[in-house]
């Protein structure tokens, strides 16, 4: 072996027994690509002589994969956009839920999303809905939240006809043969005459034609009679959410909610919210912005720059605190109002301290905003929105949900433009609007040192939300 390894060592190094190098080198070879042609000394930078210019796509001067709609003669409203693909995502979105339940018993909208996908005039199980599904590789999923119920289904496209009958079939057919407690066959179909009307749907589709889409939503959507017959809504819930704060406590013993060998130890949960804006003004995007700004999450993250480790409540909150076992901020938006909220949660016997820091970062949303944060939660929003818009269900619930509240949909670029808009002055205003109106306040746990409203009311009025100062005189 030592021999085999000497003889080749020589060779390598023409030396020794085996006399001159055979190795020779004469003048630079072309090198031969795959084409076999032969291109000496061309830069990257440059065409390949000979080789057929190459056509890139090209845009005729519209956009591409606008979102197109079409209101049939019932006024439901059929939209569609283009996207490249063999499956598509439909479905059906109406202007039903949680919200709409104060004439109702609560819990109608839920019972309903329970009950969707189970039996309908056409199919007598959920077994056979899923079989017909299969046939087209399709899933099928149902949600409900405080303003919309959503059916949605994915398959192929070539099965859109079949989706969209079967949709048809269980948002207007279904059987509801589950009754629970007083929530009976005869009160669904009340709730379901009123809210499920062609004029609070939308049927969306990504990954279709449009034409197609609107055929099968005439042939299938247009002139059917409902399981709950074809009398006229009578008692629709048209009230306008108003906004008056206040604060709703749960005393709860937290000390065994998570048990084993890595207990969680027992923390109180504690929710500041202050009123801001509907998603139909113009300021839900510098809202958007603020939120993002602020940002947080749990105490222990494996994430970067990316996943908010510079916004405020990372920086000024979980770095400084580490008692502190969460501290985020929320943004919910819908048709009337919203609410921007900080969720916190510590120890029970940290709770004021924990109340007052979170008033603090309320006052300072309204306070100078820097422009390094700003571009940093703008430029997060953003990657987010797109990157969140790369996924098809996604861009459905988008489409969806846009052309059901404004009858039409914002494109990707112009939200970009608009997040890109937003100067420190916009934040400051919204935040100082914000501000002057009264907290919401919502508190799980052991409530023992939970300052009093009034007076978390107090450190919000104040230029440095410090909460007022109690004493005892008994400890």
């Amino acid at each position: 072996m030592a021999a085999v390894v000497l003889a080749a060592t020589r060779l390598l190094r023409g030396s020794g027994s085996w006399g001159c190098s055979r190795l020779r080198f004469g003048p630079p070879a072309y090198r031969r690509f795959s084409s076999g042609g032969a291109y000496p000394n061309i830069p990257l930078s440059s065409p390949l002589p000979g080789v057929p210019k190459p056509v890139f796509a090209t845009v005729d001067g519209q956009e591409k994969f606008e979102t197109k709609v079409t209101t049939l003669d019932n006024g439901l409203r059929v939209a569609s956009q283009n996207k490249f693909g063999q499956f598509c995502t439909v479905g059906i979105l109406i202007n039903s839920g949680s919200r709409y339940e104060a004439k109702y018993l609560s819990g109608i909208a839920h019972f309903l999303e329970k009950l969707a996908f189970s039996s309908t005039a056409r199919f007598d199980s959920k077994d056979e809905i899923l079989l017909t599904l299969e046939k087209h590789g399709g899933i099928c999923d149902c949600q409900t939240s405080r303003d919309t119920t959503m059916y949605a289904v994915s398959a192929d496209s070539k099965g859109l006809d079949t989706v969209v009958a079967l949709l048809a079939d269980v948002v207007l057919q279904p059987r509801l043969t589950e009754n629970v407690a007083k929530i009976n066959r005869e009160v669904l179909h009340s709730y379901l005459r009123n809210y499920y009307t062609p004029d609070r749907m939308v049927l969306a589709g990504v990954g279709v034609e449009h034409e197609h889409l609107v055929d099968c939503a005439r042939k299938y959507l247009l002139g059917v009679q409902p399981a709950w017959g074809s009398a006229e809504a009578v008692d629709i819930d048209r009230s306008v959410a108003q906004y008056t704060g206040g604060i709703a406590k749960l005393e709860r013993d937290m000390s065994n909610v998570s048990l084993g060998p890595t207990p969680i130890p027992e923390l109180t949960h504690i929710m500041v919210g202050l009123e801001s804006c509907s998603f139909l003004e113009e300021d839900f995007i510098p809202f958007a912005v603020l939120n993002m700004m602020m940002g947080g999450g749990g105490s222990f993250s494996a994430g970067g720059p990316g996943k908010g480790m510079f916004s405020r409540l990372y920086l000024n909150v979980l770095n400084r605190h580490h008692w502190m076992y969460n501290a985020t901020s929320y943004h919910h938006s819908y048709e009337d109002t919203g609410l921007l909220c900080i969720h916190a949660s510590a120890d029970p016997r940290q709770v004021r301290e924990m109340v007052e820091i979170i008033t603090k970062e309320f006052i300072l949303m309204g306070g100078t905003v820097d422009t390094v944060e700003l571009e940093r939660a703008k430029t997060q929003l953003t990657s987010m929105l797109m990157m969140n818009l790369e996924s098809r269900p996604v861009i459905f619930e988008d489409v969806g949900r846009q052309v059901l509240a404004t009858r039409s949909r914002k494109l990707p670029h112009e939200l970009c433009t608009l997040i890109r808009n937003v100067k420190p002055e916009d934040v400051k205003r919204v935040a100082s609007k914000m501000l002057r109106g009264k907290p919401a306040v919502a508190a799980l746990g052991d409530l023992t040192d939970l300052p009093t409203y009034e007076h978390i009311q107090t450190a919000l009025s104040s230029k440095d939300g410090r909460l007022p100062r109690t004493y005892r005189l008994f400890r």
